[in-house]
């Protein structure tokens, strides 16, 4: 159930629904929860004369939940005293003209694809129509409950929902860029329906999708609803393209990157290092969409095929200690060809030379100095450059007459000037500044920023100090030493690229893991001291100004003659 993933089917409970006060009660409990079904839309729903299940389940967090199966299907399900219908079993809609349905807070909605009104999700709105609107269909927009695929629907016969054609009047609403997210109008009854971009391909490719909490631009523009592979002609299920690329990666890494000098080799940095950097552009490798789930299980399935060594060197982490590069599925695989798209720097290479950006430091007006700007026409987060904010001290100065007459080297301060840039104590001490002092002051306390520009790009402003270059020596196992480079991405080098080049020249085996604690970074490690050959790559070949890097300081120093 969406995020909920049921993990124990814990108790089954057996009625027959025209027979026992239990189905009388089941049909009372949903002509209550949706009050527009007439008699036989209920009846139809809780057939008189089936057999009626009632199935205990836990969801993963431990929510408990209650299934109600008629014939081996799922009907409707129930969460914290709320009851809901399963994607596969709605009943008694019907759509009026076209539009944005109203939507409240909290409301039961039905998700569907464009092109057919068969729901493929039921989940609870997370904010009203007006919010939406109001958002600009940012945010979450809905918390899923229950989505075709998964576990719920595997309990039942595994059927696929109906095509269902869209009425005529049926047509978008709302767009945003790409993708839009159309939202169908109010349903009768206590259901709305919201319908997700995206061909339908029988529905069997959004389930990984749906799952969780999604925002509604974020799901319209993934391209997961349209399936993991685009090609319509793929019948494959997400799960099998997901093996299918997990093994594809595997080989390549073991076949390209991986060598003997490389033995033991950490599981974890494997993955990270070498099979992740072999995924096709476009694509995202994910274990957990696989039928895996885990890489030591992955990982053992190919111990299996004796393609690899896994062993537990230390308690409780794993790695290859061997690798039959004779196997026929290592020798026969063929190496893709890389894509023309893709951008790196190539050592030697004279077509795409490293230019460093150029960067301009800048200064950001903080709420605690906008009196001393506005009369310039500035306001609060106002971006200036270090010039300008000269040019309005000087002017604000001259203009309010706070240029000393006996001294023009020195500045009276008014009260604005005082609360800008003076501590407490000196409030009533510090009655003139010199000039050099009176900017540096105010320097220091606008918030700071830098522009970022690449050549040939648009210029980029980013608040904060840029972050520089880190260079950081780190001990490892069996006390060898590596060295750690982070932040390259702000400088727009391709922390890949840089660690094909360092393999080369430092002749040591190089990995590229996700930096801990940043969001979308990877650093580089490189075994050994290397910061002399970094030194070199960094100043003398990509011409990056010294005061943005750090660590080099910590190069080994060069031994002492005899």
């Amino acid at each position: 159930m969406g995020h909920r993933k049921l993990r124990l089917q814990e108790k089954r409970d057996l009625l027959v629904a025209g027979e026992t006060d239990g189905g009388r009660k089941l049909r009372a409990d949903v002509a209550t929860a949706f009050p527009t079904l007439g008699t036989d839309q209920v009846s139809a729903l809780v057939p008189g004369k089936e057999e009626l299940n009632v199935v205990k389940l836990y969801a993963h967090r431990g929510d408990a939940v209650t299934v109600y199966v008629c014939a081996g299907n799922p009907i409707l399900f129930e969460l914290e005293k709320n009851l809901y219908p399963t994607d596969l079993m709605l009943p008694g809609l019907v759509v009026p003209p076209a539009g944005l349905p109203q939507v409240q807070k909290g409301d039961l909605c039905a998700i569907a694809l464009v092109g057919n009104r068969a729901p493929v999700a039921v989940g609870v709105a997370a904010m009203s129509t007006t919010e939406m609107l109001t958002s600009g269909l940012k945010g979450r927009g809905f918390s899923v409950l229950h989505t075709y695929l998964d576990h719920l629907w595997r309990s039942g016969d595994k059927s696929s929902p109906p095509s269902l054609a869209p009425p005529a009047q049926d047509t978008p609403d709302v767009n945003e860029e790409k993708g839009s997210v159309q939202a169908e109008p109010a349903l009768q009854g206590e259901m709305k329906r919201l319908t997700l971009e995206g061909e339908d391909k029988e529905n069997g490719e959004v389930q990984q999708q749906l799952c969780g909490e999604k925002s509604l631009s974020e799901a319209a523009e993934d391209p997961g609803v349209r399936g993991l592979n685009p090609e319509p002609t793929d019948s494959k299920t997400l799960q099998e393209q997901m093996d299918e690329l997990l093994q594809r990666c595997f080989l390549h890494a073991l076949k390209c990157h991986v060598k003997k000098a490389d033995l033991p080799l950490l599981t974890s940095t494997f993955l990270g290092s070498h099979m992740f950097s072999c995924c096709p552009e476009g694509r995202q490798l994910d274990i957990k969409k696989s039928s895996y789930k885990k890489l030591s299980k992955f990982l053992r399935h190919m111990q299996q095929e004796q393609m690899i060594q896994v062993e537990e060197l230390s308690r409780g982490v794993e790695s290859i200690v061997a690798v039959d590069w004779r196997h026929p599925r290592i020798t026969s695989f063929v190496i893709p060809e890389p894509s023309p798209t893709s951008l790196t720097i190539q050592e030697g290479s004279r077509e795409q030379p490293y230019h460093p950006p150029d960067i301009k430091p800048l200064y950001c007006v903080p709420a605690s100095m906008t009196l001393l700007f506005q009369e310039s026409g500035h306001k609060k987060g106002s971006v200036l450059e270090g010039g300008e904010v000269r040019t309005i001290i000087i002017n604000y100065a001259k203009k309010n007459d706070l240029v000393d007459a006996d001294n023009k080297n020195l500045v009276k301060l008014d009260p604005i000037l005082c609360d800008c840039i003076l501590e407490k104590n000196e409030q009533h001490t510090v009655v003139k500044l010199p000039w050099d002092s009176l900017l540096t002051r105010c320097l220091e306390r606008l918030q700071p920023a830098y522009q970022v520009t690449f050549p040939g790009q648009e210029p980029i402003v980013k608040k904060g100090k840029i972050c520089p270059v880190d260079i950081t020596l780190a001990q490892r196992a069996y006390n060898k030493k590596v060295t750690v480079v982070r932040n390259l991405e702000a400088y727009g080098l391709d922390p890949c690229s840089v660690a094909a080049v360092l393999q080369q020249r430092c002749q040591a085996s190089t990995t590229v893991t996700p930096a801990p604690g940043a969001k979308d970074s990877l650093q580089v490690q490189i075994q050994g001291n290397q910061i002399h050959h970094l030194s070199r790559l960094l100043l003398e070949d990509y011409h990056l100004p010294r005061k943005y890097i750090q660590g080099l300081e910590k190069a080994p120093k060069p031994s002492k003659k005899k």
